[in-house]
C-alpha cells in the first residue's frame, strides 16, 4: 500500500491549527512534521509560557516536532492563536509598529533578520520583520 503525504502550502498555519485542535479536544501534546522555523516558533511559545515544551524527536525514521501543551489536570494557557502573515498576503512591520496583543497580555512572534523572536525582543533590538502569529 502506498503512503500518502500531504504537503501544506503554509506549514506554520498547519502547525498552529494542529495546536488549536489539540487544545480543543483536550490533548496534552501534539506531534507534527519538523521544520526549523516551526521549532523556533514553538520554542518561543515555550519560553513565553504558553506551552510546556517543544523538542525535535525521531519518529518512524523522520524528524518530527513534539509540542507538549500542558500537564495532566492542567488547562491550556493558549486561549487564541492566529496566523498573521500568510503566503498570499505577507505582513511586514517596522520595529516601532510591532503590535501589542491584548494590552500586553499576549505575544506576537516575528521573523527578523536575526531570526525568529517575540515582538518584545524585536522591539528591544529595534528590529522589524514579518509577523508570523499572535498568541493570547
Amino acid at each position: 500500500m502506498k503512503t500518502v503525504t500531504i504537503v501544506s502550502s503554509d506549514p506554520i498555519a498547519d502547525m498552529l491549527t494542529r495546536v488549536r485542535n489539540a487544545i480543543a479536544v483536550g490533548k496534552q501534546s501534539v506531534t507534527l512534521p519538523y521544520s526549523k522555523v516551526k521549532e523556533d516558533v514553538a520554542k518561543i511559545l515555550a519560553t513565553s509560557g504558553y506551552v510546556k515544551s517543544a523538542k525535535a524527536i525521531e519518529e518512524d525514521g523522520r524528524k518530527a516536532l513534539q509540542i507538549v501543551i500542558n500537564d495532566e489536570n492542567e488547562s491550556a494557557k493558549i486561549t487564541e492563536i492566529d496566523r498573521l502573515s500568510r503566503p498570499g498576503r505577507r505582513v511586514y512591520v517596522k520595529a516601532q509598529d510591532i503590535p501589542t496583543v491584548r494590552r500586553g497580555r499576549g505575544i506576537v512572534v516575528i521573523s527578523t533578520s536575526q531570526g525568529v523572536m517575540s515582538g518584545a525582543s524585536a522591539k528591544a533590538k529595534h528590529l522589524g520583520g514579518e509577523l508570523i502569529c499572535k498568541v493570547y
